[in-house]
């Protein structure tokens, strides 16, 4: 499996170069390599370089997918599971079980550091057991491993989402490969461990070049997004909430452990079945979760007449009230083209400073702009609820803009700057070549009026202002 785009002497000169240029903030594969593709233009879930991303492969998307490939994946990945746990001694089966127990080249969970544990010896064991009897009880195979959290404590989401990774594993490569060949990213020789061979019941080590971590020199794999979800159709917490407790649990009784439910299952395994049939019934309502979700219109219109009664300055906490609600707006408004990567707070000058940062995806023209002409790979909005802008807030902005950043970044405060502080921001523009934008209270409540309307995108009401600004500018 080889992509005509990998070639290991220019990826190593290309990451050396890169890792010079650029710090991004809350890096993800796909920017630190400089290759602007929006979240939502991706058929993949674009894999942060640092932390997990928060979200499960769900075996059931596969099971009630139209698509005839991810039937079959399914049913692989059943048969497969259906032979580790039966084939073999106890103690080969406990170890095939802790080898499907971790997939970490996906990045998919709550782990900061991409990097998750195996499961010991006793809980594989519980798992097994749990299976056994299961068949002796029921009289049937596994048909959706998600089952397994019902019967077993310290069996989550994030264990079943290992197990149909490394079991799909195979075709997680080879997606990877073509979606590496469609947007050219980079990719290095490695070797991906655990692949399992369901006719040899064997798992294999392979060669095969795919994006590498530029943090510690692993794999990276991407999977599909039709595949996420936050948490699994067939699980845990809906069981409790929408099952167990209205059918088992009197109104204002105490609630039981998980380890008493878990207990009231496998002694009531028919309450179990009941549940999986009425779900695999209602599969028509299983969607895939996006990574982001906008809010609602009337909660934009709901923080923007917020903004509008809140005073400039700090006055009852006026200035923290100000950045929460532009933190809960402006993601919303700027998607899709500005993939929102996190807010972050900073000190300058002994002035505490709250930002927002997005990731540039060159997804319209102006985008596109500001990467060639600025070097700006990602946008830094710096929030300011002060009643007039002063020189000091250009420059901190100004001392923020280099690297990932660039020349190019956006204050947003309540008023229309003096025309003095419009004459330093061109002059910063002609002497420096940086480019400051200002937007007000008029401009977000212009925003969420676009919003509200569907006719156009907010983001066009920044590119008008960036229009604005350049014909104030010497040419």
């Amino acid at each position: 499996m080889q992509s005509p785009l990998c070639n290991g002497i220019v990826v190593r000169s290309f990451l050396l170069f890169i890792g010079e240029i650029l710090t991004i903030i809350r890096p993800r594969l796909t920017d630190h390599f400089g290759i602007p593709i929006s979240q939502e233009k991706a058929d993949f879930a674009i894999p942060f370089l640092d932390e997990d991303l928060p979200l499960y492969v769900d075996p059931f998307l596969l099971w009630k997918s139209p698509s005839q490939q991810d039937q079959a994946l399914h049913q692989s990945m059943i048969y497969a599971f259906r032979s580790l746990i039966t084939k073999g001694s106890q103690s080969e089966r406990i170890a095939k079980l802790q080898k499907i127990s971790e997939c970490s080249e996906v990045g998919l969970g709550e782990s900061a550091t991409r990097r998750g544990v195996k499961i010991g010896q006793e809980l594989a064991k519980s798992i097994l057991e749990h299976f056994e009897v299961s068949k002796q009880k029921m009289g049937t195979d596994v048909e959706h491993i998600e089952e397994v959290q019902l019967f077993v404590d310290k069996v989550s989401k994030d264990r079943i989402s290992d197990f149909a990774c490394v079991l799909l594993k195979s075709f997680i490569v080879d997606f990877t490969l073509d979606q590496c060949g469609k947007y050219g990213i980079p990719c290095q020789k490695t070797t991906i461990l655990d692949l399992y061979d369901d006719r040899k019941d064997v798992f294999k080590n392979i060669e095969v070049e795919v994006p590498i971590n530029p943090n510690d020199g692993k794999p990276i794999l991407f999977v599909p997004k039709r595949w996420l979800r936050f948490s699994p159709w067939i699980g845990y917490e809906d069981y409790f909430k929408n099952h167990y407790l209205k059918q088992y649990v009197e109104e204002g009784a105490p609630h039981p452990g998980r380890v008493e439910i878990l207990n009231f299952n496998r002694d009531n395994y028919g309450v179990i079945d009941r549940y999986i049939k009425n779900r695999e019934k209602s599969f028509a309502d299983c969607k895939n979760d996006p990574l982001f979700s906008t809010i609602p219109v009337v909660s934009a219109k709901r923080l923007l007449a917020a903004i509008s009664k809140l005073p400039s300055g700090k006055t009852n906490n006026a200035d923290k009230k100000y950045e929460d609600q532009l933190c809960r707006l402006l993601p919303s408004l700027l998607y899709p083209h500005l993939d929102f990567a996190m807010e972050q707070s900073r000190t300058d000058s002994g002035a505490h400073i709250r930002d927002l940062v997005f990731y540039n995806n060159k997804s319209i023209g102006l985008l596109s702009d500001l990467w060639d002409k600025y070097s700006c790979r990602q946008i830094v909005f710096e929030l300011k609820n002060v009643k007039e802008l002063e020189r000091d807030h250009i420059n901190q902005i100004n001392r923020y803009l280099k690297e990932s950043f660039g020349s190019f970044g956006i204050l947003v405060t309540r008023n229309e700057p003096t025309k003095t502080i419009q004459r330093n921001l061109i002059d910063l523009w002609s002497g420096q070549r940086k480019c400051i934008l200002v937007l007000t209270d008029s401009d977000i409540d212009m925003m969420v009026n676009v919003f509200e309307s569907k006719q156009r995108d907010p983001i066009e009401v920044i590119n008008k202002k960036y229009v604005e600004f350049m014909r104030a500018c010497p040419s």
